[in-house]
């Protein structure tokens, strides 16, 4: 087998990017390890920026999420006991976020590219990236009934996760750097059939540490607390779940809806930036590069980003022959990865409450929610950096 791009892994990046290639004419192959049952199964959440929405639009995949998506122009900021709102749109010149899940917009990209000729092979596991210093680096992957097969491409785009196999490709020490931050903390998410207790998403910070309370759809919520990493879902029934998320979030006239739970689990919250993002003819992009803390609501959006320069430089490469913008890849990608890198630590740090705070940091933390709740400057940082940079 030949493409023009071997593209590992069909999540954000990988789909975006197979469409971005195919409007401009560039031949693409993704291989994924999973079904496409298992992707569209795998419930996550997702805060979409308006590039990002610009961006899905613009490739002919945003009419179910122009329809089905929560346009929300703020976010509230609980403490207290009281909610302070952000005005995104009145502070980020007219731009605002929308709250549309990660696997419906997996949904639309899979059914986009199959609509439009692309090849996506499903229950394929690449083995190997091999002769990525050479001009015609190679996919070693095995098909769901065990046959080896082999892929040459013209570039490799790694979008296979944080433990797939492309980055690894990259040399250790030698050539790749990773940077890591691990925080004490971790978010226990469920998913629970109640209506909406808020238009808005309401980032809560509490002594008893964080939460969150976003809308999924009329009738699914999505809320989380902060706990200990370590901790197991098996500890927390429904109606202990229940007495801690109020514990954090209702008060003062405001009270949150409750719901049958069906879905549990506990995210722990990392930061992980690899340097560089490529490696002779292979570029890793979304989770296979870095990852943030879910506080800020970047991970798709950075993925997003990163492919849109991606595709740019692949389709500078094939319209004029001229490298430039490949060279440049890491060191364009990284200018936003890591802002939003600062914005997930910023966003992470101000509401959490730490294990080993004390009461010094409780009253800074206090002062600086005070502040970006009372200031337009402070405010107007939250919310340009929360609806993200317009994708160039």
């Amino acid at each position: 087998m030949r493409t023009q791009v071997g593209i590992v892994g069909a999540g954000p990046a990988g789909l975006l990017l197979s469409q971005m290639l195919h409007l401009r004419g560039i031949e693409s192959v993704i291989i994924e390890s999973r079904s496409r049952e298992a992707i569209e199964a795998t419930i996550r959440a997702g805060v979409l920026e308006q590039g990002t929405v610009d961006l899905m639009t613009e490739i002919g995949a945003g009419d179910r999420l122009k329809r089905e998506g929560f346009v929300h122009h703020g976010i509230e900021i609980r403490y207290q006991n009281r909610n302070h709102r952000i005005n995104l749109q009145e502070l980020a010149n007219g731009r605002v976020i929308t709250v549309y899940a990660q696997h419906e917009v997996l949904k639309d990209l899979i059914k986009l590219r199959l609509e439009t000729g692309g090849q996506i092979l499903f229950e394929a596991k690449v083995e190997a990236v091999d002769e990525v210093t050479g001009t015609s680096p190679k996919l070693r992957f095995t098909t769901k009934d065990g046959k080896a097969q082999k892929l040459t491409c013209d570039f490799v785009a790694g979008c296979d996760g944080s433990y797939g196999v492309c980055r690894k490709t990259v040399p250790e020490d030698t050539v790749r750097k990773d940077y890591f931050r691990v925080y004490p903390a971790g978010w226990f998410g469920i998913l629970a059939k109640a209506p909406p207790s808020s238009d808005e998403l309401i980032y809560v910070h509490h002594e008893r540490g964080f939460a969150l309370v976003s809308t999924r759809s009329p009738s699914v919520q999505r809320l989380y607390f902060q706990c200990d990493p370590t901790d197991k879902v098996e500890n927390w029934s429904d109606d202990r779940i229940w007495a801690e998320l109020h514990a954090r979030v209702s008060g003062d006239g405001f009270r949150l809806k409750e719901g049958e739970i069906f879905q549990k689990g506990i995210i722990p919250l990392r930061s992980i930036v690899c340097e560089p993002m490529q490696h002779g003819r292979l570029f890793l992009a979304g989770d296979a590069a870095h990852s943030v803390p879910p506080t800020g609501a970047k991970g798709l959006n950075l993925a997003a980003a990163d492919v849109h320069v991606l595709a740019r430089a692949l389709g500078a490469h094939y319209a004029s022959n001229s490298s430039d913008l490949l060279e440049a890849y890491t060191s364009t990608a990284l200018r936003r990865v890591w802002r939003g890198q600062w914005f997930s630590w910023y966003m992470t740090q101000l509401l959490h409450r730490f294990p080993d705070a004390s009461d010094f940091d409780l009253k800074r933390q206090l002062a600086e929610l005070q502040l970006v709740t009372s200031s337009r400057a402070a405010a107007t940082t939250i919310a340009e950096n929360y609806v993200g940079m317009p994708l160039s």
